[in-house]
């Protein structure tokens, strides 16, 4: 809905606001959020927050790979611990990152695509793989390994 507005109305001043105040500088915010509110009410909607779009905009940083401090700057805080109490939960674990280079690694070497839990967790639907089956065919069955074991 963003992108459709900016497309039809463009921005405003050198510096590409979307509202603009006095001599292209940004307007008051109590400007800003009247703006918000009437817009919001003109396109029928409502339980949206001016506020709702920064967040938006810092989940959209974090999820394409932005680091604290990128994410710290753009947001305009003072310190990387405003920025991590507010959005930690969002950046990927240790584990996270592990599982997807695993995923990769996988794929890339049996020239498929991994299953995840998300794909098996979906109701009704089995996960599919291309790399399964190879694991099938690669491991001994239960035959073999009994015999290999005595």
């Amino acid at each position: 809905m963003l992108a459709e507005h900016v497309a039809a109305h463009g921005t405003t001043g050198t510096d590409r606001w979307l509202f603009a105040g006095e001599s292209d500088d940004p307007p008051h915010q109590n400007t800003v959020g009247y703006w918000w509110r009437k817009t919001l009410r003109d396109a029928g909607l409502s339980g949206i927050k001016l506020h709702d779009l920064r967040h938006f905009y810092a989940s959209g940083l974090i999820a394409t790979g932005c680091d604290v401090v990128t994410v710290q700057r753009s947001l305009g805080h003072a310190k990387a611990t405003t920025t991590l109490n507010t959005y930690a939960h969002l950046w990927p674990t240790a584990e996270d990152r592990t599982r997807k280079a695993a995923e990769s690694i996988m794929a890339s070497s049996l020239g498929g695509t991994v299953a995840t839990l998300a794909d098996a967790s979906r109701p009704g639907e089995q996960a599919t793989s291309r790399i399964a089956p190879a694991f099938r065919r690669a491991s001994p069955s239960k035959q073999a390994v009994r015999h290999s074991a005595d």
